[in-house]
C-alpha cells in the first residue's frame, strides 16, 4: 500500500522566512508547526520538506551547509517526536552565479521535480497528499505533482497571479489552520 505525505515548503511555512539563511542559530519554527506536525504524522503522513535553495546558484552559500539546516529543523522538532522523512532541496537558477547550478531544471518550483522524486523514493500517493506552502509557486508544484494544496497567506506571496494551476484548494491564515483543513477533510483512513 502506498504511502500518503505532507509536502512542505521550508522558508516561511515551516520556519521563519530569512532570506538565504543557512545560520541554525537564526532558525525557528513557526506557531503551531510542532503540534501539527506531530497531529499530521499521528495520522500516518510521511513529512518530507521541498525547498527551492536557490542561495547555492547565487553563491551565498554552499549545498552543505543544507545539512546544519536539516539537523538545525530535526532537532527543534525532536521534542514532539516527530520525524521529517525527506528533505529535498533545488539549489539551481538560472541566473545564478555559480555556473554548476546556473540552469533550468526539473527540480524547481514551480515544477514539481522534487515531488515527484520523493514520491517514488517513499512509494507515495500523490493523489493522497498535500502540499503546503506561503506562495503560489508551491500550489503550482503541488498541483502539477497531482496533490492537495493549501497557501498558507501570511503575506509572502507578492504576485498573486491566480491561474487553474495556482489556485490552492484552500488558502490558510497559518499552519494550524492548514492542519485543522487537512484532518477535517479526511474521510478514508489510510496507510
Amino acid at each position: 500500500m502506498q504511502h500518503r505525505a505532507i509536502f512542505l515548503d521550508k522558508d516561511g511555512t515551516l520556519i521563519q522566512d530569512i532570506p538565504y539563511n543557512v545560520d541554525p542559530s537564526k532558525i525557528s519554527l513557526l506557531d503551531g508547526v510542532q503540534e501539527g506536525l506531530r497531529e499530521l504524522a499521528a495520522k500516518g503522513f510521511l513529512l518530507i520538506v521541498i525547498s527551492n535553495q536557490a542561495g547555492v546558484a547565487h553563491g551565498h552559500f554552499t549545498i552543505e551547509s543544507l545539512e546544519d539546516v536539516k539537523t538545525k529543523i530535526k532537532h527543534l522538532l525532536s521534542p514532539e517526536e516527530v520525524t521529517v522523512h525527506g528533505f529535498y532541496f533545488c539549489p539551481h537558477h538560472p541566473d545564478g552565479a555559480v555556473s554548476a547550478y546556473a540552469i533550468l531544471c526539473e527540480c524547481r518550483k514551480p515544477r514539481p521535480g522534487m515531488l515527484l522524486e520523493a514520491a517514488k523514493d517513499f512509494d507515495i500517493n500523490l493523489s493522497e497528499s498535500w502540499m503546503i506552502g506561503d506562495i503560489l509557486h508551491d500550489i503550482e508544484a503541488g498541483k502539477a505533482a497531482g496533490c492537495h494544496t493549501i497557501l498558507i497567506d501570511n503575506g509572502n506571496e507578492t504576485e498573486w497571479v491566480l491561474t487553474p494551476e495556482r489556485t490552492p484548494e484552500f488558502t490558510a491564515k497559518d499552519f494550524r489552520e492548514a492542519v485543522s483543513y487537512i484532518l477535517t477533510s479526511q474521510t478514508t483512513s489510510y496507510k
